[in-house]
């Protein structure tokens, strides 16, 4: 129980705590401060009534505490108006303050570099730790470390505000935070890490239950969903199932409905950008039989809007399935994407239904040096033994 509710506050108690003092490493170490001691007295007295809003009266004491020790900060203390040495830290229990939502922005500020976006989001929001991180993105422990600290110094140095942005710059912002969450979820998926892509819905539902008036991120949380219900049937004896092949019974059909809710509602308000349509093709993949000149229009579509190589190659895949593999091939010819491994794959399919043994295995056996994932690795080894 203890765990769940420190999972649950983390990130309010965070952002809390930096609104209060103004930095990122200050808020961090009261936070975990304010937990290890929460997880000591409420093992012994009991959960209090309200459990966020005593995290975050311990963490400002705690705060504070690091502020009188800190003889850098001893300006601080004075120009934040906080309570000077001896004075009591009080707070209405019944009155916490919610500002996840301008936690978000924070991380995923453009002055960030995009690895420090997505490492400090899972950190300050997710509450996972350094090594956690590291682990979900293949990278040591040290070098983790060394990123997040090089955010946190960016945020001070350069004095990236905690709060919302004004509203002429609120659409590239919220985009920003919206493609972090996309990455994540992707890193999780693609891989087959369930607790990376999980923790990316998690995240984002987050963000709508925040933003309820941002149709877009309601479209991501649909494409999530819809991607994420077949997740069950992606991988079978240790190796991945396409989709035409995949056994429908494992689909979720509870994440189905809720992802086509909310992309229902995302395009009742309107909502025609990149991840609504990629929800709205997501949610007739899921339908039988798929209607592919509509997905093939729907790529269309997306490539007006991102004018990605990778979406093109999506887009062949439908193409195949409405005009033939010739057609499609003609256009996955005609992409620079050779250092992507799903372009392989995806030529050698193609390859391989216009009996182009040769070419198909060529295709293949690239497709293997870049594979990531053991699933992977064994369909392409697979495919490549029945040629």
């Amino acid at each position: 129980m203890l765990e769940e509710i420190f999972r649950d506050q983390w990130a309010r108690v965070f952002a809390a705590l930096v609104s209060y003092t103004g930095d990122v490493d200050v808020a961090e170490e009261a936070a975990q401060e304010a937990f290890a001691v929460a997880a000591e007295r409420w093992a012994r007295d009991g959960v209090p009534d309200n459990p966020g809003a005593w995290l975050v009266v311990t963490g400002r004491h705690r705060a504070i505490d690091r502020l009188r020790r800190d003889r850098t900060h001893a300006d601080k203390l004075r120009l934040l108006d906080r309570p000077e040495p001896g004075e009591e830290v009080t707070m209405d229990e019944s009155a916490l303050p919610d500002e996840r939502l301008e936690l978000f922005f924070l991380c995923c500020h453009p002055a960030l570099a995009d690895e420090a976006q997505v490492a400090l989001t899972l950190r300050a929001l997710g509450g996972l730790s350094t090594p956690e991180i590291a682990r979900a993105f293949l990278v040591s422990e040290e070098t983790m470390k060394r990123r997040l600290t090089r955010a946190r110094d960016k945020i001070r140095a350069a004095g990236i505000p905690f709060g919302i942005p004004r509203e002429h710059l609120l659409p590239a912002r919220l985009e920003a935070v919206l493609s972090v969450l996309y990455l994540i979820f992707n890193q999780g998926y693609g891989d087959g890490r369930a607790d990376l892509a999980a923790e990316a819905v998690r995240l984002t539902r987050i963000l709508v239950e925040l933003a309820p008036g941002e149709p877009e991120a309601a479209g991501l949380l649909a494409l999530m969903l819809l991607h994420d219900s077949r997740r069950a049937a992606r991988v079978r004896d240790g190796e991945i199932v396409l989709l035409h092949e995949q056994d429908r019974d494992l689909w979720d059909t509870g994440r189905i409905e809720e992802g086509q809710a909310l992309l229902d509602r995302a395009l009742a308000r309107g909502a025609r950008g990149a991840y609504v349509v990629q929800a709205a093709i997501a949610a007739l993949q899921t339908e039988e039989p798929i209607d592919w000149p509509a997905v093939a229009a729907l790529y269309d579509r997306l490539r007006e809007l991102t004018g990605s190589a990778v979406v093109e190659l999506n887009r062949a895949v439908a193409v195949a399935e409405v005009e033939g593999p010739r057609a499609a091939l003609a256009i996955v010819d005609g992409l620079g994407l050779d250092g992507y491994r799903y372009f392989h794959s995806t030529r050698a399919e193609l390859l391989r239904r216009l009996d182009d043994t040769a070419g198909a295995r060529a295709a293949y056996r690239r497709a293997l040096e870049l594979a990531t994932t053991e699933a992977e690795r064994r369909f392409l080894t697979r495919r490549l033994g029945e040629l």
